[in-house]
């Protein structure tokens, strides 16, 4: 008989310590424990939490904002790494899920980051990565775009799991993908962007985007978003007074939980710190599937046919014959030591 997993999950929103990794690290922990001390079995995160997000990009010029591009990608992770390291065992303390987004760093082209979102399990090893696929607008000043060999669903103990950041919710074959993989629970990751146009409600069409995902998809979709400090605004306003205005504006962040009928759980957060909590019953997929499955009988694979490119990109391939050799995806998907055995696998991090 078919048993699907209830748990409970946590969706935060709050704000990094800014541009300030080790800090925002213990940050992710101290919420962790906070979460897990309330029963959730996953824990979502932010869009690149660790440990900020671009705002520059949209309130300098790119001259201007490259300064601070600098200390974004000294403040960079890589994957694996000693950060990531300390969020993993976190999350083995106390055997929860953890969707965290970050600023990965390439491991051999230090200008080129990427914003991504980890996936690590309740054994402490690194389920796999997500890197955004394409930056939203401004963005396309910091983040390289990411491939399709993280378009993936997870096998794990809460249900199949898979997430995309931001405005990528909005990509309609990204989102396909996923759900043609068995997608039930969804994390989507977004950031507070008040320097949206004035017309624009940024809480409502985080939420509308979420809504989407469930009801086209007959899936659980779990919403965190950050939100902008203080410290953030008073980073930029010494030199562009207008910070202050463009980043104070309401209604830009939006966390919460939502069901396969399209519906809000609970109460959600909008614009405050905090953690929303929500029990998921994956079995209420089912119903609704009846009418609508659109990887299913819904469809009609004869007239529309999407093809994936899985392959990871790469800038170069090396063929050294007869002597050692490191394969590796940017040192994270798959590695095989070294002759002197210099590195371990990068897929576990227990």
């Amino acid at each position: 008989m078919l048993k699907l997993p209830a748990v409970k999950v946590a969706a935060v929103q709050a704000s990094p310590v800014f541009l300030d990794t080790d800090a925002t690290i213990d940050k992710v922990c101290r919420l962790i424990d906070e979460a897990a001390g309330q029963g959730a079995a996953l824990i979502a995160f932010p869009e690149v939490f660790v440990s900020a997000y671009p705002y520059w990009n949209w309130i300098m010029s790119p001259v201007e904002g490259s300064p601070w591009f600098d200390k974004l990608a000294r403040s960079a992770i890589e994957l694996p790494g000693p950060e990531i390291h300390r969020v993993a065992q976190a999350a083995k303390r106390h055997g929860v899920h953890v969707v965290l987004g970050v600023n990965e760093r390439s491991r051999t082209g230090i200008g080129t980051l990427y914003n991504t979102l980890v996936f690590i399990g309740p054994d402490g090893k690194i389920l796999g990565r997500h890197r955004k696929l394409i930056p939203t607008w401004a963005e396309k000043l910091t983040w390289a775009n990411g491939d399709g060999s993280s378009l993936r669903v997870y096998d794990t103990a809460i249900g199949p799991l898979g997430g995309l950041a931001c405005g990528e919710n909005t990509n309609t074959l990204a989102r396909f993908s996923l759900l043609a993989q068995g997608e039930l629970l969804h994390v989507a990751s977004y950031i507070s962007l008040p320097v949206a146009p004035p017309d624009y409600d940024m809480a409502e069409a985080i939420k509308v985007r979420a809504m989407a995902h469930c009801f086209e998809g007959k899936v659980f979709t779990v919403v965190s978003c950050s939100t902008i400090s203080d410290e953030i605004i008073n980073a930029f306003t010494p030199t562009h007074p207008q910070a202050e205005q463009l980043l104070r504006r309401k209604n830009s962040a939006w966390s919460g939980v939502i069901g396969p009928d399209g519906r809000v759980i609970g109460e959600p957060l909008i614009d405050d710190e905090g953690i929303v909590y929500a029990e998921v019953d994956l079995s209420k997929c089912i119903q609704p599937r009846q009418m609508h499955d659109i990887t299913g009988h819904y469809n009609r694979f004869d007239v529309f046919d999407l093809r994936v490119n899985r392959r990871s990109q790469q800038p170069t391939q090396f063929s050294d014959a007869g002597s050692p050799s490191l394969d590796y995806d940017e040192g994270f998907e798959s590695v095989t030591a070294q002759a002197n055995g210099s590195r371990s696998s990068q897929g576990s991090i227990s």
